[in-house]
């Protein structure tokens, strides 16, 4: 290379253009694109970069602005270049991610010297961010909403899919929006200050999402000091040391710990939730990080909802004696939590029970069919997300939150792919007939379709009265 300062384009040329940038990094063409566009390679693949090029760190275009984030836009709080560890005036809290970026803003929620270290990801959902916070399924990551106003339904306690926020932070463009709903009962800043979670306001969230899609969920730490004293390298060194979700077994940290019984059924206007008074079957819901909303979909569909910890064996759940068995969302890596979940599914499979999974329900049975799961890159979270019924030919607006994935290479001979991803053709959907088993990667729970994936609730009641 010339002695000329090294530029986007020419660290491009260097390594063959930008298709052999693409397949050497892991990375779309697209990606390379926006590098060139934006003058800049994020900082997660510099060290190939250096590999590949001989060049040093300090020849890495953007290097001397790694903690500035990216060009400021109104509303955003940004560092001086010269000085990324100093906060800048009016920051009251930050990101610190674990490349040494520091993403300044004002603290919201609650005051930390620094929240536990998580892995920092995006959800694009324009509604329901009461819902979104309290999933289960966000533990061990902060949330980055890409929709700007968030806060103008305010909170309620109907709106919600556990009693706690598992999520370790929320990151919003603009500060919190004034509640103007019938329904409002608090302020979101005074509901995640009860809750006890830290949040960000005033980032460039849509810098911070480009970073995350193109380089990979990092791994980073919140801080919004009482006192305002920043220790940004402690933080930084914390980000660095946490070894991310993959191994993590998290379901354990969010489930219920002993069984209980479930009647509640899904809100209607004008009077709100119901009961199930005279259900036709009973289902045992293994909770690896239950939604709430789910259950209750099942108690509308007609059924006796008992449910039991996620550490259940499969004497524990063939002893309530159940029509059919009900596998929960969750949070971490469905390996990890494989270890005692797959022989319990695979003991409630061999007794011929009819099962239905969700999310890491549905990653969970697939390990124990035989399939293997791997890390996505960055992940599905939000409410927009299409999917293709194989078996209908139908496509069905859903919503998703999940990092991990099924490889549909792995699965097994009697093991069938029912739903694809529009957006990736990532697997979300599959069906063993003669285990009377199937599972979807999206939550058909939710509503954004309104009401395009509530037919698997009844799908799973047939197969309850098939095998009857």
């Amino acid at each position: 290379m010339s002695s000329a300062p090294a530029t986007v384009d020419s660290i491009i040329e260097t390594m063959g253009g930008a298709d052999a940038v693409a397949r050497r990094l892991g990375v779309g063409t697209e990606a390379v694109r926006k590098w060139r566009q934006g003058r800049s390679i994020p900082s997660k693949h510099w060290p190939a970069v250096i590999a590949a090029t001989g060049l040093s760190l300090a020849d890495m275009p953007g290097a001397d602005l790694a903690g500035a984030g990216a060009p400021q836009t109104e509303g955003t709080i940004m560092p001086e270049p010269t000085a990324p560890h100093a906060a800048p005036e009016g920051a009251t809290a930050a990101l610190v991610l674990e490349d040494g970026s520091v993403f300044w803003g004002r603290g919201i929620g609650a005051h930390t010297a620094g929240t536990e270290p998580a892995e920092i990801c995006f959800n694009t959902g324009m509604t329901g961010y009461q819902e979104t916070l309290t999933d289960p399924s966000y533990a061990g990551q902060v949330i980055t909403f890409t929709f700007p106003h968030i806060g103008n339904v305010g909170t309620n306690g109907e709106d919600i899919e556990a009693a706690t926020i598992a999520a370790r932070g929320v990151i919003v463009k603009q500060d919190i929006t004034e509640p103007s709903n019938w329904r409002n009962h608090q302020h979101l800043d005074a509901w995640l200050r009860g809750q006890g979670v830290t949040g960000l306001a005033g980032v460039d969230t849509r810098a911070l999402t480009i970073r995350i899609r193109d380089g990979g969920a990092p791994s980073g730490v919140l801080v919004f000091p009482a006192d305002g004293r920043f220790d940004i390298e402690g933080a930084m060194a914390r980000a660095k040391a946490w070894p991310g979700l993959e191994g993590m077994d998290l379901a354990k940290t969010v489930a219920c710990t002993q069984a209980y019984e479930w009647d509640e059924t899904t809100w209607a206007w004008p009077t709100g939730y119901g009961r199930q008074t005279a259900p036709k079957h009973h289902v045992v819901a293994v909770d690896y990080g239950a939604k709430r909303n789910i259950l209750r979909c099942l108690a509308a569909a007609g059924c006796r909802v008992t449910v039991v910890p996620g550490t259940a064996t499969a004497e524990d759940i063939l002893r309530h004696n159940p029509d059919g068995v009900f596998l929960s969302n969750g949070p971490g890596d469905p390996a990890a939590t494989g270890t005692y979940a797959v022989p319990a599914i695979q003991g409630v499979l061999a007794a011929g029970k009819p099962v239905f999974g969700i999310c890491l329900g549905h990653q969970l049975l697939s390990l124990a069919l035989g399939g293997k799961t791997f890390k996505l890159a960055r992940g599905h979270r939000g409410a927009n997300q299409p999917v293709k019924d194989l078996t209908t030919g139908r496509v069905e607006i859903t919503s998703q939150n999940h990092g991990f994935a099924v490889d549909p290479g792995s699965l097994p001979e009697g093991v069938q792919v029912t739903h694809v991803s529009l957006f990736d053709q990532s697997n979300e959907g599959i069906a063993c007939p003669a285990k009377r088993a199937f599972s979807v990667q999206y939550h058909p729970e939710a509503s954004p379709g309104p009401s395009d994936s509530h037919y698997l609730f009844q799908r799973f009641v047939d197969l309850i009265e098939a095998k009857a």
